[in-house]
Order: structure tokens, then sequence, then C-alpha cells
């Protein structure tokens, strides 16, 4: 939901509001908040993208309960932005109450901790939440507080692994530098080669489920912009610019899609796959049925 802050924090067009996302394909979003005035509003970091969270709710529970949408599932990844200035319980209650008081109220969400099938999860948002610390404030504390990641390191270059249940979680939110960063877009082929490698199935030899999480975003003023590292610029396809995340992300998913059916049947079993793309124009969901 990172439409403002232009060269600073935006990341998706204002052609493509979250309703166009999701008709386009799109069902795994990264949502990040901030408390304002007891209300929670979408922010990018320290920039505010001035989106209410139940405008974004209403969104989404329009699209799972429209005919023609009904059975899919969107994954959701929440995360606080304000921990300066609003301390993670309140937070996290204000997540449930905006949550219980919008469209679709609790019933919408897959609160459950651990990895679900798709079967069970069509109409629903999976939350996988960046927040909440104990989850007192949830009912089940984090047992009901759906996905929840017991660490999440800053800009792992070789990714961390953590479990949920009976699934090993392989998370990978390298952005190059501390704090979300690449020093400029010539960086972009080391990005997207980790993140790749890191979508790869797992060897034969492990037996446990893994769910694989890619992240793919970066930033740093002034030569990484969002949306340079997202699309790219120029004319790359000339020899005139240069490819943008997205755009490499997408064909080397195209062009394993033979690695992907080849390997649909273990996959179904014991590897899932979510990616978090960089700016609205692609991504991958994965989930056993």
């Amino acid at each position: 939901m990172a439409f403002s802050g232009w060269i600073i924090s935006q990341c998706q067009s204002a052609e493509t509001p979250l309703h166009v996302q999701l008709q386009n394909g799109i069902r795994v979003i990264d949502i990040r908040l901030a408390n304002i005035e007891g209300r929670l509003i979408a922010y990018h970091g320290k920039y505010p993208e001035k989106t209410p969270f139940r405008t974004i709710l209403s969104v989404i529970h329009a699209f799972l309960t429209s005919p023609v949408s009904c059975r899919e599932t969107i994954v959701m990844s929440l995360k606080q932005e304000d921990y300066a200035v609003t301390p993670p319980p309140v937070f996290s209650r204000l997540v449930r109450e905006e949550f219980a008081q919008s469209a679709g109220g609790l019933d919408i969400l897959f609160l459950e901790s651990r990895i679900p099938k798709l079967g069970e999860v069509r109409g629903k948002v999976v939350l996988l939440g960046r927040f909440g610390g104990d989850g007192a404030e949830w009912e089940n504390g984090l047992e009901g507080l759906g996905i929840h990641p017991t660490t999440w390191p800053d800009s792992e270059r070789d990714g961390f692994l953590w479990e949920c249940k009976d699934v090993h979680v392989r998370t990978h939110d390298y952005l190059i530098l501390p704090r979300y960063a690449i020093p400029s877009f010539l960086y972009m082929p080391e990005k997207v080669s980790l993140a790749t490698n890191f979508l790869q199935p797992p060897s034969n030899n492990d037996v446990q489920p893994t769910l694989s999480i890619v992240y793919t975003s970066a930033v740093s003023f002034p030569f990484a912009a969002p949306k340079t590292i997202a699309r790219g610029f120029g004319w790359p396809k000339w020899g005139f610019g240069v490819e943008g995340v997205n755009s490499r992300m997408g064909k080397w998913i195209l062009w394993h899609r033979i690695l992907f059916s080849k390997y649909d049947s273990l996959c179904s079993k014991r590897s899932m796959l979510l990616c978090f793309p960089a700016c609205v124009s692609s991504y991958l969901l994965h989930l056993p049925f």
C-alpha cells in the first residue's frame, strides 16, 4: 500500500490500487501500519501512505465475498512501522479491534498457528503477523495470531529459518545493506539471484515440509528508489536501461515452470512458496491442497 512518498517510499503505482491488484492475480500482500490517534493507517517506514486499515479490509472483504472470487485466498503479511512511539501491545490490540470492527470481522481470518492447506482457507485471509509480542491481546495468545515468526533478523544475506509447528519456514528478506537498502540499482542481479535460489525446492533429503518466503523489495536514496528497483528504467529490451527486479523474477518463474511442474507432486506435499513482489506486477503463491 505504498502509493505515496515519491522517490523515498513509493513502491506502487496509483494506476493499480488494491482492488486492481487483486483482480490482476495478486494474492500475497505486504501491509505496514502505524497508530495515528487511535486509528491504524498505512505507512512505509516513516512516511504516511494515508490509506486507513479499515479501507484496506473493506476492499479485501469485497473481493473475498464476490461470487467470482469467493474461493480465493489472500496471505497478508502485517508489520508494525511505529515501534518507537507505539508499544507493541497497544498496536496488537488495535489490529485486533480494527479486524473485529471491519467488514467480515475476525471470521475472515485464519488465525491458527500453523501452515494451512489451501482447501481450508478459501475465502479467507491467512495472517502472517510480524507484530504482537506475546499475543496477549488475542484469544489463545500466540496460538491465535496466525503464522507468527519467532525471529526476524535484519537483512540476513543467506536468509533465516524458523519453525511453525511441523513446517520449516525459510525466509529471505535480504536487502544488501541494513535497513532495507541496496547501494544502487547495480546490485539488482545479486538481489534476484539470492531470492531465486531461495525459491528452489528443498533437497530430497529434507523430509519435513518447507515454506519458503521471499521479499523482493529494496531501497536506498538516491540510486535505488523503490520504483526503480521494482520496475527498472529505460528500454532494457533494446539495451538502453536496466531491467527491474519484478521482470527478472517473473522471467525466472516462467523459465522454471517446467521445474515447478516436475516437482508439483513433491511441492503439494512438502514444499510451499510465497513471494512478496517489490512492486505490483508479479507474485508466486503455492500452498498444499
